[in-house]
């Protein structure tokens, strides 16, 4: 009973470290109860019933939102992250009894490695409740994501919470909590002193948030009724008073997707004109009844097109259907009833001004595309999203907490946009400068600066924090020594665990 309630423990405090109450310095400690539970526990099939728990409290609250789809929506993917947990607390089960300093790095490593699978499989990934964003979104520590990445502060928490379990079974174990610990103190305090800034000018930009006639569900001439929202909220800009306006996912589309409707392109860039603005409109154009395209769109302010962005990364059963033939038989994804086409590459707008990168809504959510847009000369970034899914839930302050962290990690300024809100201008060192509120109709003007300060370390090396822990985890596992548990025992552990689970 105690390994349970330790799991459900810690399922808890991992949710409780994101929005909607998002005390994020309680995943310091979360793991640590799950991690005392595998290790003391002597069946292997009991560690992965532990670990699912974890994995179906935590998930299962965090993204209790996606319900508003329907259960067949928020049931599979709860179930998946759940089985990942689970997976992963068999494997750090099979080392519980390896020495602590093993053991120590090799939770570290197994952790981070799932936590980085996670983010690419299935399906392109999904990196909700990686625990790095939790502690890197704390202050002083998302300053210095810059150099170690989201990952690496998974990294850090992870060397805490064991170093915890360690030091509750044997005070003498006291170094491994200290050395994670004094790592994430030094970390914070660089991360403070030398907050990441992107050193360029100002270009003043208008966020319009129109809003939804019907949010959380469709309505007849939906996407006109948007339309007219955002353009009216456009025209009550004053006369050449910003410099860029963006709008955000899907406030066009057909019949009003300027790129194949001339009167709709005329009426943008007649506001550009007037505003002496480049316009980045965002929007979906159908290509067949089997296909369609979500793009970003911008015009310069003499009306000419400077360049499109087709979304790379569609959300699965969202924007395409996985497997659906093979699914056919869930009447619900007939809701989803045609794929998004995907871009192939990053895509940075040239202006009279500077570059700007974009992603489009749930790519904004894994620094991998920030990073491309970065790499490719963008020198702030742009996130269009729509949000209205999810009405009034957790959902905006739980994507806006993934962007700020991966804008600091390329240390650029960040113009995060949705169709319902919540809109943010969010500054390189991850600071929320200005915000809408949910469900609004509003125009948010505010300031970004270009990035003229060479690339932060994240951008130039990724993930190299992550795979250097996993290194390390190798290495505990490999490199011969004194403290190595010798391969009989090994084998017979590995036995053992097999008739366990038989």
């Amino acid at each position: 009973m105690a390994g349970l309630g330790a799991a459900l423990l810690s399922g808890l405090l991992l949710w409780a470290s994101f929005p909607p109450i998002g005390l994020g310095v309680l995943a310091f400690v979360a793991p640590a109860p799950l991690l005392w539970a595998i290790r003391r526990e002597e069946r292997a099939f009991l560690a992965l019933i532990y670990g699912w728990i974890t994995g179906a409290v935590f998930f299962g609250l965090m993204l209790s939102y996606i319900m508003t789809l329907g259960v067949v929506a928020w049931l599979p993917l709860t179930v998946y992250q759940a089985t990942t947990m689970a997976v992963m607390s068999l494997v750090l089960w099979a080392f519980r009894l390896w020495p602590e300093r093993r053991w120590w790095f090799i939770t570290i490593g197994v952790w981070v490695g799932f936590e980085m699978a996670r983010g690419y499989f299935p399906f392109g990934g999904f990196p909700w409740g990686s625990v790095g964003y939790a502690t890197a979104g704390l202050p002083g520590a998302i300053g210095s994501v810059q150099w170690v990445g989201p990952i690496g502060w998974s990294a850090l928490t992870i060397a805490v919470a064991a170093g915890l379990v360690l030091i509750a079974e044997n005070k003498n174990d006291w170094k491994y909590l200290v050395d994670g610990s004094v790592a994430t103190v030094l970390l914070v305090m660089a991360g403070t002193f030398f907050a990441p800034s992107p050193g360029g000018p100002s270009v003043t930009v208008a966020i319009v948030q129109g809003g939804s006639p019907c949010p959380q569900v469709r309505c007849q001439n939906e996407n006109q009724r948007i339309y007219d929202r955002h353009i009216a909220l456009t025209r009550a800009l004053p006369n050449l008073s910003v410099d860029l306006v963006v709008w955000p996912e899907n406030s066009t589309g057909p019949p009003v997707s300027p790129l194949d409707n001339d009167a709709i392109r005329d009426e943008i860039t007649a506001e550009g004109a007037r505003l002496g603005a480049y316009m980045l409109i965002s929007g979906t154009l159908s290509l067949s009844t089997h296909e369609f395209r979500n793009v970003n769109v911008m015009y310069a302010p003499g009306g000419n097109l400077v360049g499109t962005y087709d979304k790379r990364h569609p959300v699965p059963f969202g924007e395409f259907v996985p497997m659906r033939e093979l699914l056919s038989f869930i009447p619900q994804l007939d809701q989803v009833p045609r794929d998004m086409k995907r871009g192939n590459d990053a895509v940075v707008f040239k202006t009279l001004f500077g570059d700007i990168g974009s992603v489009i809504s749930f790519e904004g959510a894994f620094p991998r595309y920030l990073r491309d847009e970065a790499l490719e000369g963008g020198q702030f970034i742009v996130v269009t999203s729509n949000e209205s899914s999810y009405g009034p839930s957790p959902a905006s302050d739980q994507f806006i907490g993934l962007t700020r962290v991966n804008a600091a990690a390329i240390g650029q300024d960040l113009v995060h946009t949705a169709i319902t809100g919540k809109s943010a201008f969010i500054q390189a060192d991850g600071t929320i400068v200005r915000t809408t509120e949910l469900l609004t109709e509003v125009t948010l003007v505010g300031t970004v600066r270009l990035r003229t300060e060479g690339p932060t370390l994240y951008t130039q090396f990724g993930d190299w924090a992550g795979i250097l822990a996993m290194l390390a985890a190798s290495a505990a596992f490999i490199v011969p020594g004194r403290d190595r548990p010798q391969r009989g025992n090994t084998a017979s552990r590995a036995s053992s665990a097999a008739r366990t689970l038989r």
